[in-house]
């Protein structure tokens, strides 16, 4: 889990987005401009409602219907409430997100759904979003991991001492169960908003239960500074864990979604992506090459063209003749570098069924034959191969957990006091 609380890259907003939906025509003007809330004489109107709650609706797939968006309403709302509150803060101390740092935002958003440039501001127009939305939210977020940096100041560095008393106590619970959880945080600051936390609480989870990928939704509301990592937590030992989300953890099976679980603050709809024995995770971790020979249409095997033939050429090429991993590195170059030649590090029990077969048996410094799927080639080479123990986080991931643990906590104060001191006048 990267520390990316304090990274300077855009935030996932939108994992994922679906094809263009059917949408309910927008309230009439005279209704959108109705007032909600005022923010310190911020104006925040039923118009801005409207379209959040879309944006939602549809980055997470609800359906746009009139009583999916009235339940919507109370917490996107509240949400607003806060972001104002965040904005108004990143204005005071002069911090400036400016408008190329949002087109790289949207620019990344695209690129990871595989969209051309300026798809999402026309999907969005086709549901009846204003493009404002999802740039109001890009700013507040870009912005306010700003203000974070600069409330921790030094509490960012993480020193030997730090790392070692981590290390002490997860020696200490060596063998007991950890698990890799995924967290969705829904802000209740009194009864009257819990019971509307929860009402919220339970449709998104009915939307996450019929499929909805748990890191748009949580990206999209989660109210952690996790949510700009799709609400991952890593993996967490019980020493780290709320005591209700333990107490439920220890009974999901994995893939499952809890029911919302008071904790400290408000609510917590939690994933179980995973479970295993701290201190005990063995595994073969692969540095690779590849070199991709994209083609240019759909493989039709009983009929290839002309130009995958000529690509099926050069594949067997490079895999005659690639002595190291540099040679099949500057083959990829060669055939336009669509893929990565170094994929990262990969440990081989994750891999996909053949491929996983492919690496077991492919000794180091020697190539694959050619892998030929619909839209292209694929040599790859094994340039090391390690036996490891995962089951305890290096130096490094220990220092990002503690980094994000204070980024978290920073994040709850300032919030917090920014709502004390605020003055709000919320209407019906």
């Amino acid at each position: 889990m990267a520390a990316a609380a304090l990274a300077a890259g855009a935030p996932r907003l939108l994992a994922a987005i679906p094809a263009p939906a059917t949408a309910t025509a927008p309230g009439a003007a005279a209704d959108a401009a109705k007032i909600v809330a005022i923010v310190n004489g911020d104006v925040i109107s039923r118009g801005d409602v409207n379209n959040r709650r879309r944006l939602f609706a549809l980055s997470t797939g609800l359906p746009m219907s009139p009583d999916v968006l009235d339940r919507l309403a109370p917490q996107i709302a509240k949400q607003l409430i806060d972001e104002h509150l965040r904005l108004q803060e990143i204005q005071r101390r002069r911090i400036v997100v400016t408008d190329q740092e949002i087109a790289k935002a949207i620019g990344d958003v695209e690129a990871h759904n595989g969209m051309q440039p300026g798809t999402l501001r026309k999907r969005l127009a086709d549901d009846n979003v204003e493009f404002r939305t999802l740039v109001d939210q890009m700013r507040v977020q870009i912005g306010w991991t700003r203000v974070l940096r600069e409330v921790l100041g030094t509490r960012t560095q993480v020193t030997p001492a730090d790392i070692a008393e981590q290390q002490r106590l997860l020696k200490a619970q060596v063998g007991q169960t950890e698990f890799r959880v995924g967290e969705i945080f829904i802000p209740a600051e009194s009864p009257a908003a819990l019971d509307e936390a929860k009402r919220f609480a339970d449709t998104v989870i009915q939307q996450l239960r019929a499929g909805a990928p748990f890191p748009v939704v949580a990206a999209q509301f989660s109210q952690s500074q996790t949510a700009l990592q799709g609400g991952d937590l890593g993996w967490m030992q019980p020493s780290q864990l709320d005591p209700a989300e333990m107490r439920v953890l220890n009974e999901m099976p994995v893939g499952a979604v809890s029911n919302p679980l008071p904790v400290p603050g408000g609510l917590a709809i939690v994933a179980l992506h995973g479970k295993r024995e701290i201190g005990k995770d063995p595994a073969t971790v692969l540095s690779v090459r590849q070199a991709f020979f994209p083609f240019t249409a759909k493989l039709d095997p009983a009929n290839p063209t002309e130009q995958q033939k000529q690509a099926l050429e050069k594949a067997r090429g490079v895999s005659a003749s690639a002595k190291d991993c540099a040679a099949v590195e500057a083959a990829n170059k060669a055939a336009g570098g669509a893929r990565p030649a170094d994929p990262g590090e990969i440990r081989l029990e994750t891999m996909q069924s053949a491929l996983r077969q492919v690496l077991a048996n492919l000794q180091v410094g020697h190539t694959s034959q050619p892998l030929v799927a619909e839209d292209g080639i694929l040599v790859v080479m094994v340039c090391s191969r390690e036996e490891k123990n995962l089951g305890l986080p290096t130096d490094q991931e220990i220092t990002e957990r503690i980094i994000n643990d204070r980024v978290e906590l920073a994040s709850r104060q300032l919030l917090r006091d920014l709502q004390r001191r605020a003055t709000l006048d919320v209407r019906s």
